[in-house]
C-alpha cells in the first residue's frame, strides 16, 4: 500500500501529452495486465457455468456504471481545463464540488435500478432459450456486483478533477490499486466460497463479485490521501466569477449527458451481442448452455485476454482530452491535428503487432488462462481484431469529445450500434449456411458497424476543421516491413514449436516467440526511421540512453 502512494506522490507533476499517456498506459496496462492473469486460477476455481454467470454479472454492471460516471470524469475534464486555461479558478473549484452532488445523484438511481430489478433483467437475457442458467441465479450475481455502484462512481469524479489539471499519472496508479484489492477479493473471495465452505457456484461468484466494491474502496481513499497531500498543486483563488452554480451544473450535465448517452451505446454493443449471440446459435440447432459458453466467450472472456489492446487506447485517451481541449480552445486547430495523428499513430505501431501476435498465437494464448477449449482459440483471433477496431474508434471518439462535438460522436455510435445490432443474427444465420463459423457473425457485424462510425468521424474532422491524416498514412507505410517480417517469423517459430497442451510449455514459447517478434519488429521500424518519426528522435535517443543502446 505504502509503495504505490509514495509512488502517486512522485508522479504529481503536470504531465506532456507523450508523458501522461505513456505512463497512463503503462498503469492502465500494468491494472489490465492484473485483470487478465487473475483469471487463470479464477476460471478455474468457478468452472465454465460460473464463468457465464460472472460474464452476465459484468457486462449489466459496465453499463449501470457508466450510466451513473461514464460522463463525469471526461466532462470535468473537459470543463476544469478549459476554466484553468480562461483564469476562472474559483469556478474551476466549484466545479468539482458540484460535481460530487450530481455523481451523487446518479449513483444511487443506478444502484437501486440495478439491485430492484435484477429479475427482470435475468428475464430478459434468457427470454426464449430454453436451458439456461435460472434466473434466480443470474438474479444474485447481478445483485451482488450492484454494490459497487454506491462508491465507484465518486473515483470518476477525482479522476476528472486531477486530469482536468494535466495530473493524469495518479489518477492512472488508481486503477492498478483498485485492480490489486479486487482481484485479491475475487481469488481469496470464490475460494475460500467454493473449495473450503463448499457453497453453490452462484453464490462463489456473488462473492467474488464483491471485490468490485472493495476495490473502488480502496482506490477512493489513495485518490482522496494524494489530492490532500499536495493541495497547494492545485490553484485556488479568492477572486470570485462571475459564473454562478446553476451555470455550471447546467454545464457538467450539458456535458454529461452525451458522454453517458456515448458510452453507455458502447456497452450496448456487448449486451446485444450477447443476447443475439444466445438467440442466433440458439436458433441454428445449438444447445443453450453451448449458446451461453460462447457468448461469455465472445463478450468478456476473450476481450479479457485482449484487454492489453485496449489499455492502450484508453491511455490514449485519457492523455488526449485535456491537451486537446486546451488547444481546441485556443483555437490551434493545427496542435489538435497533430494531437489526433500522434494518438492514432502511437496506438497502431504498439497494437498492431499485438494483434497479430494473438491472432497468430490464438491456440496457445488461450490455453494458458482457460484451458483447453473447442470454441475460445478460433473466437480469440477475431476477438484480437475487433479490439483493435474498436480501441481506434475510442480514441477519434474522445478527439470530437474534446471538440465538444457531442451530437456527431452520438450520431456516429448509434448508427454503428444500430449496424451492428440489425447484422448480428442475420451475420449468424449466413455463416451458418456456407458452413463456416457462425459465432464470427456478431464480431463481423461489430467490426462493420465500428468502421462505419470511425468513418463519419473521420470525414467531419478532414472536412470542417481540415484535418490531413498525411501523417498516419506515412506512418503505416514505414510499420509495413517491420510488421511484415514479424508476421513471419512468428508463423515460422509456430510452426517448429508445435502446440501443446501445458501451460508451462505454451508461457515459455509465446514469451520467447514474442520477444524474438518484438526484437525483429522495433529493430526494422527503427532502422527505417519509423520510431523516430512516430514518437520523436529526441525521445527515442533518450530510451536508447537509458537501455544501454547504441544510438
Amino acid at each position: 500500500m505504502y509503495v504505490i502512494i509514495f509512488l502517486g506522490d512522485m508522479l504529481m507533476k503536470k504531465d506532456s501529452f507523450l508523458k501522461g499517456t505513456i505512463v497512463a498506459s503503462l498503469a492502465i496496462i500494468i491494472s489490465k495486465i492484473l485483470g487478465v492473469l487473475y483469471v487463470i486460477p479464477f476460471y478455474k476455481i468457478i468452472g465454465e457455468n460460473g464463468g457465464v454467470l460472472y460474464s452476465y454479472a459484468y457486462n449489466i454492471y459496465n453499463l449501470f456504471l457508466n450510466i451513473s460516471t461514464a460522463g463525469i470524469p471526461i466532462a470535468l475534464s473537459m470543463i476544469i481545463s478549459e476554466y484553468i486555461t480562461l483564469d476562472n479558478i474559483d469556478a474551476k473549484e466549484r466545479t468539482f464540488k458540484i460535481g460530487k452532488k450530481i455523481i451523487l445523484t446518479f449513483s444511487i438511481i443506478s444502484f437501486l435500478v440495478l439491485f430492484i430489478f435484477s429479475d427482470y433483467i435475468a428475464m430478459f437475457m434468457i427470454k426464449d432459450v430454453e436451458g439456461a442458467n435460472p434466473i434466480k441465479d443470474i438474479s444474485l450475481v447481478i445483485k451482488a456486483i450492484s454494490i459497487a455502484l454506491i462508491i465507484t462512481p465518486y473515483i470518476s469524479v477525482l479522476r476528472g478533477y486531477l486530469q482536468g489539471h494535466k495530473f493524469i499519472s495518479p489518477g492512472s496508479i488508481s486503477q492498478v490499486w483498485e485492480q490489486l484489492i479486487r482481484i485479491a477479493v475475487i481469488l481469496i473471495g470464490s475460494y475460500l466460497s467454493i473449495e473450503v465452505f463448499n457453497t453453490s457456484i452462484p453464490i462463489g461468484v456473488s462473492v467474488a463479485l464483491s471485490g468490485a466494491f472493495f476495490g473502488a474502496l480502496g482506490a477512493y481513499l489513495y485518490l482522496k490521501h494524494v489530492i490532500n497531500k499536495n493541495k497547494k498543486l492545485f490553484e485556488t483563488s479568492d477572486k470570485k466569477d462571475s459564473i454562478t452554480n446553476k451555470e455550471i451544473a447546467k454545464k457538467i450535465i450539458y456535458y454529461c449527458i452525451p458522454l453517458i448517452i456515448i458510452s453507455v451505446t458502447n456497452d450496448l454493443y456487448n449486451i446485444i451481442d450477447m443476447k443475439l449471440i444466445i438467440k442466433g446459435l440458439y436458433m441454428i440447432g445449438m444447445s443453450a448452455n453451448t449458446s451461453e459458453l460462447i457468448a461469455s466467450i465472445i463478450c468478456t472472456w476473450s476481450p479479457k485476454i485482449c484487454m492489453i489492446i485496449s489499455a492502450i487506447s484508453m491511455g490514449l485517451a485519457t492523455s488526449l482530452m485535456p491537451h486537446l481541449i486546451s488547444s481546441y480552445t485556443k483555437k490551434d486547430y493545427k496542435e489538435s491535428n497533430k494531437i489526433f495523428n500522434e494518438a492514432i499513430s502511437t496506438m497502431l505501431v504498439i497494437a498492431l503487432p499485438l494483434t497479430i501476435g494473438i491472432m497468430i498465437l490464438s491456440k496457445e494464448v488461450y490455453y494458458i488462462f482457460y484451458g483447453a477449449s473447442t470454441y475460445g482459440p478460433n473466437i480469440l483471433m477475431i476477438a484480437a481484431i475487433v479490439s483493435l477496431w474498436i480501441g481506434i474508434l475510442t480514441v477519434m471518439n474522445t478527439t470530437i469529445q474534446g471538440f465538444k462535438k457531442f451530437k456527431l460522436v452520438i450520431i456516429s455510435t448509434l448508427i454503428g450500434l444500430f449496424i451492428n445490432t440489425a447484422l448480428d443474427i442475420p451475420m449468424i444465420l449466413l455463416l451458418n449456411k456456407v458452413n463456416f463459423r457462425p459465432y464470427y457473425g456478431t464480431s463481423i457485424a461489430t467490426i462493420i458497424g465500428a468502421s462505419v462510425s470511425g468513418l463519419i468521424v473521420l470525414i467531419y474532422l478532414k472536412k470542417e476543421l481540415k484535418f490531413s491524416y498525411k501523417a498516419i498514412r506515412t506512418h503505416l507505410r514505414k510499420m509495413i516491413l517491420p510488421l511484415g517480417l514479424m508476421t513471419v517469423l512468428v508463423l515460422l517459430l509456430n510452426y517448429i514449436f508445435k502446440y501443446q497442451e501445458s501451460r508451462i510449455y505454451d508461457i515459455v514459447k509465446c514469451t520467447l516467440i514474442g520477444i524474438c517478434g518484438a526484437i525483429v519488429y522495433f529493430y526494422v521500424l527503427n532502422r527505417n526511421n519509423g520510431l523516430n518519426m512516430i514518437f520523436g528522435k529526441e525521445r527515442i535517443n533518450n530510451i536508447k540512453k537509458k537501455l544501454y543502446i547504441k544510438q
